[in-house]
């Protein structure tokens, strides 16, 4: 039975470039949609750019622009990203829109005429330099609970806590650093307590994971609390009816953003809003995300569609975040990787394989490393699926013109075997376990790939048994195709490259089960290539801050620091993760002739192998005095052209501030056991 299915993407905020972390959710909802089309149903995915809120019209200011050209600008960025990772939306709108809008209006209408929004005078933080309400995260400070340091105005990123931004100590306006001031200003808030009973049934009706039910019940142990969903201007949004100079909280019409996108392509395709959104629908309603938006889609939004007499998602599957080589993503070290930086050196396809081979359908962080994804890329994709044709179409177009056996041949059950694994495929793929579809997926080409070694048409063709060369290439071709019918929802590309190859209107999943006889393919054409390690250095290179010591971030205007510090400025904690320190062994040092200061290092860093390191020690220690020695260096700085050669690095020494003593310098050195190439945490 065909289904029809509406299936969503979070929607991108439109301050920034998307990156390797948001496309681990548009690549997982682009597969789970391309395998619900090739089953053959009604299947539909919606996006569209998040253009509201303070953040998108102070870059706009920043830049002499307004915020409606800067949400343009990124709207053709973001659609060439997409595209460009075969990431297959049926319609991509803005939140800034008309249909936007109208259905944000109608949702806070009918909630407040139901009694489910009230007026509450609130306390805010106010920036009397920027002449702004601050949102929470344009407030920075010590979190009231665990006391730890440069957290943002609403939750720490620590211990969890949330709390008021008034509640922060130390607290300072992340724009000019200035510490803000009270003000008291009247909201609009959503009575989310009143959906409780029904939240309470939704989130356990099989609508969500059960790690995602089971966090939803750590909010309701504690109270649903109201939600304000207003702002004071200015404000780039939509203004709140009835309300001059307050504007709908970007969270309330963001989500709108599913429906608006859905009414945009109703409008032009001829089919029914209603049918999707208004209850009574029969159509199945889906919503990818990211664990970190948990909060928003499974309580406020579904409350907001109940109260506004909408229907509720049939259910919202989470992900985890995205680490690259077991870390977060640094720009220091390269893997902070946007989009166009990797495609200005990767074919998008690989990635869309690698993350199949990650992503299961739990709420599970999924690890780049990037070792991996060079060997797993060239062992299965090239030296598996690739390899089969190329080694065998050969043989078809040179001795019989491109033509594959009139019967099927004898192959001892080995196609029937793949055709029956495309039951367990589909499940998988439905119940978003890609990385156990991947492994079948590889299996069955290991059991294709043995059946070419096995019958060897190299060596049928030496003998000019030609029957039998025409069998076993025709088996080996229908394979193939097997495989690249169901990987077709990760590599849409080279599926599309095999349909042509092999002469077929189409690649469908029910079709698997009649083999290719007596037609006529084409000659083997280039379907993926190798991954050089030397384009992984590359990407990694052009990822990094340009014109800056790498791990260090150039400030554009810094605050000033809200606290008092004896010399030095407070600095983000993201600032200070980017400084990648590692234990080294001092293997050699040695004088420099013409520097009184230096001596010459030559350490062992583990896995990063040899540095050389000019160090200004030379009057506290002797180079004898050296060798052998563990000690700590900067191992992500940008190496620096000396008239004495190049050093690579930096080691860490401690001193008195004005110190006239040369020889009171002390060399930082980890305690006994430390291995090189060990991280300091």
């Amino acid at each position: 039975m065909t289904r029809r299915i509406l299936v969503t993407s979070a929607l991108p905020y439109a301050n920034g470039s998307i990156h390797l972390g948001h496309l681990v959710e548009y690549i997982q909802t682009d597969i789970w949609v391309r395998f619900q089309k090739l089953q053959g149903h009604d299947c539909l995915y919606f996006c569209a750019d998040d253009t509201h809120g303070t953040p998108i019209m102070l870059r706009a200011r920043n830049e002499g622009i307004s915020p409606e050209t800067l949400v343009e600008r990124m709207h053709g960025e973001h659609q060439a990203d997409f595209e460009a990772f075969s990431i297959g939306f049926d319609n991509y709108h803005s939140t800034h829109s008309e249909e936007n809008r109208i259905l944000a209006e109608e949702i806070y209408n009918k909630n407040r005429e139901a009694g489910h929004i009230q007026t509450e005078t609130v306390h805010q933080a106010y920036c009397n330099k920027d002449a702004l309400f601050l949102p929470d995260r344009f407030i920075r400070g010590t979190c009231p609970t665990c006391g730890a340091l440069d957290q943002y105005g609403d939750a720490c990123e620590v211990c969890s806590a949330t709390y008021s931004p008034l509640d922060l100590k130390q607290a300072a306006c992340a724009l000019c650093g200035e510490p803000p001031v009270q003000k008291s200003s009247e909201h609009l808030f959503f009575q989310l307590a009143h959906f409780e009973p029904f939240l309470k049934e939704w989130t356990r009706s099989g609508t969500l994971q059960p790690e995602m039910a089971n966090k939803l019940d750590e909010w309701f142990s504690t109270g649903l609390k109201n939600w304000d969903i207003s702002r004071d201007g200015p404000y780039f949004g939509f203004e709140i009816p009835g309300h001059p100079g307050k504007y709908f909280y970007v969270w309330l019409d963001a989500p709108v953003g599913y429906m608006a996108s859905t009414w945009h392509y109703c409008k032009r395709s001829g089919r029914s809003f209603d049918d999707y959104w208004r209850p009574g629908s029969t159509a199945e309603v889906y919503h990818f995300i990211g664990k970190d938006i948990l909060y928003f889609h499974t309580l406020f939004w579904p409350a907001m569609l109940q109260g506004g007499g909408f229907r509720t998602p049939t259910a919202v599957f989470a992900h985890g975040f995205l680490t690259i080589n077991g870390q977060k993503m640094s720009k220091s070290r390269g893997t902070f990787i946007n989009a166009r930086d990797y495609l200005n050196h990767l074919d998008p396809e690989y990635l869309r394989y690698y993350y199949a081979c990650k992503l299961t359908g739990r709420v599970d962080d999924l690890d780049l490393s990037l070792e991996d994804f060079v060997q797993r890329v060239n062992a299965d994709m090239v030296g598996k699926v690739v390899n089969l044709a190329s080694r065998t179409a050969g043989f078809l177009q040179k001795q019989f013109q491109g033509q594959l056996s009139a019967a099927y041949p004898e192959d001892g059950g080995l196609y029937q075997t793949f055709v029956d694994t495309g039951d367990e495929i589909a499940q998988l793929y439905e119940t978003r376990e890609y990385s156990k579809a991947m492994r079948a997926i590889m299996a069955l080409a290991d059991l294709a790939n043995r059946y070419v070694e096995d019958h060897a048409p190299w060596s049928l063709a030496k003998q000019n048994r030609e029957a039998e060369l025409q069998n076993v290439c025709s088996v080996a071709i229908n394979l193939f195709r097997l495989l690249l019918t169901y990987l077709a929802p990760v590599l849409p590309v080279m599926a599309e490259k095999t349909r042509e190859m092999l002469n077929l209107t189409e690649l469908t999943w029910e079709g698997r089960r009649h083999p290719l006889c007596g037609t006529t393919i084409q000659g083997f054409k280039h379907l993926m290539t190798r991954i050089d390690p030397k384009q992984i250095e590359a990407l990694l290179a052009d990822s990094r801050p340009s014109g800056a010591t790498v791990g260090v971030t150039k400030p554009v205007d810094p605050p000033s620091s809200p606290v008092a510090l004896p010399s030095s400025p407070l600095i983000a904690l993201e600032t200070f993760a980017q400084v990648d320190l590692r234990v080294a062994r001092i293997l050699q040092a040695d004088y420099v002739t013409g520097a009184d200061k230096l001596l010459k290092l030559t350490l062992d860093v583990g896995e990063w192998g040899q540095r050389t390191v000019f160090a200004g020690i030379r009057a506290a220690y002797s180079p004898e005095s050296l060798t052998n020695r563990l000690t700590v260096v900067v191992a992500n700085l940008t190496p620096r052209q000396m008239k004495f050669g190049l050093s690579e690095g930096m080691v860490l020494a401690a001193s008195q501030e004005n110190n006239t003593d040369k020889t009171a310098l002390f060399l930082l050195s980890p305690d006994t056991g430390a291995k090189p190439g060990m991280r300091i945490q």
